[in-house]
């Protein structure tokens, strides 16, 4: 519903929704950094409804206070108690006069009665009021779609409004959901299945470069795939289960129970105590860093010095890169033969053999997590060849990628 003698900020939102499949119920919106309604592209019956909503569930008081600060990102999630989602994110960088919000959507199917007596709940004060009603009433006006497509919505937005090509990353270190599809038959469950492997397995190893590993998850798994009446309730569940599956893990990577089981009570209470499905996605993205880095650091070897670690560290983080001794020697400030021979005296491993040795650990999760062809995971992992990565897969593994791959798929 655009005024007459629009802004500039209302001129990007008319372009905004071109960007966007006409047959998408995916609305966008313009505020003031104030947090004065300016505009929006929606069904005129639901401007009020869903103006009213993003103002009384608290939405537009976090997306000021993210247009206030410097510090919070160009493109931030933001979560309900009743499960609905938005995104927020501005013209540029620097320039905050006025922020976009695209939404809302629900990733799971709402029931219509704990939904709207969820938002009387929630609003003390606010029964019977008929902005509720009529959100109620067309309930099937507001988008449900998987985590995944709502993030690459936004992406497409924000990209388009700073001229930047951010990836998924930006949304990854915030507030990710704890599910992610509507519907429990739209699951691969093997792909689930594989995937959920995976991200224990990095646990288990204390494997701190996880973070591709845990976006795809995100657009792959639903999480706990109990559909009650009240999304946020499914949303603990989900984060509830994930936090036990990988506090065992933790236990299994080395990780003492005397600290892995108080650390994943207390996550869970906290999950319990969350009110807002965006809390919640951000808890669980900090159980599963936390717990990492914690069997990383039992992981490692205490006569390690700092040097050694760093460039153990860099290396694991950094699979993706072709690495080398010079390299790594100038990000420590050490010459290359010092490192090469300190690094082998502390690890009793070569430098070059330790690389290789990451970079098939690397390999090892893509081949059962994945269905990339090994030429493309050879790529990805910046070997000379896929012919150089098959012959060193099969020297430390005794056996080809695609043997490794058909013997572990259903494990």
């Amino acid at each position: 519903m655009l005024k007459e003698g629009i802004t500039q900020a209302e001129k990007n939102l008319i372009l905004l929704q071109n960007f966007l499949p006409k047959d998408e119920k995916i609305y966008t919106w313009c505020y003031k950094s104030s947090g004065e309604y300016v505009a929006s592209y929606c069904p005129a019956t639901m401007v009020h409804p869903l103006e009213k909503a993003f103002e009384k569930l608290g939405a537009l008081e976090k997306a000021k206070a993210i247009a206030a600060s410097e510090n919070t990102p160009a493109v931030k999630l933001i979560g309900s108690s009743v499960g609905m989602e938005w995104a927020v994110t501005f013209e540029a960088e620097r320039s905050r006069d006025f922020f976009f919000v695209i939404g809302p959507v629900f990733y799971t199917q709402p029931d219509p009665a704990q939904l709207e007596n969820s938002l009387y709940t929630s609003l003390p004060g606010y029964a019977n009021v008929s902005w509720i009603r009529t959100l109620n009433e067309n309930l099937n006006e507001i988008p449900v779609m998987p985590y995944g497509i709502f993030a690459r919505y936004v992406l497409m937005i924000h990209n388009s409004l700073t001229n930047q090509q951010a990836g998924m990353e930006i949304l990854h270190e915030q507030d990710q959901p704890a599910s992610s599809e509507n519907t429990a038959s739209a699951r691969n469950r093997m792909q689930v299945r594989q995937n959920e492997q995976a991200l224990l397995a990095m646990v288990r190893e204390g494997n701190i470069n996880y973070h591709d590993a845990l976006q795809a998850s995100s657009s792959i798994s639903p999480g706990v795939p109990v559909h009650g009446r009240d999304p946020l309730r499914q949303m603990k569940t989900s984060v509830i289960v994930f936090t036990t599956l990988v506090t065992r893990a933790a236990m299994d990577g080395g990780l003492s129970p005397e600290i892995a089981y108080p650390l994943g009570d207390s996550y869970i209470q906290q999950a319990e105590d969350c009110r807002d499905s965006g809390e919640l996605g951000t808890l669980a993205h900090a159980m599963y860093h936390d717990f990492i880095y914690r069997v990383h650091y039992a992981r490692s070897n205490p006569n390690h010095s700092h040097v050694v670690q760093k460039c153990c560290d860099y290396i694991d983080l950094n699979t993706n890169r072709r690495l080398n001794a010079k390299d790594l020697a100038s990000l420590v400030g050490y010459t290359e033969y010092y490192l090469t021979d300190k690094f082998k005296k502390e690890t009793g491993i070569s430098l070059s053999n330790y690389i290789r040795n990451a970079k098939i650990s690397r390999a090892k999760i893509l081949l059962t997590s994945t269905s990339l062809p090994v030429s493309e995971i050879s790529d990805q992992l910046a070997f000379n060849t896929p012919n150089y990565f098959i012959q060193c897969f099969r020297k430390c593994e005794g056996c080809t990628p695609a043997q490794y791959r058909k013997k572990n798929k259903n494990a």
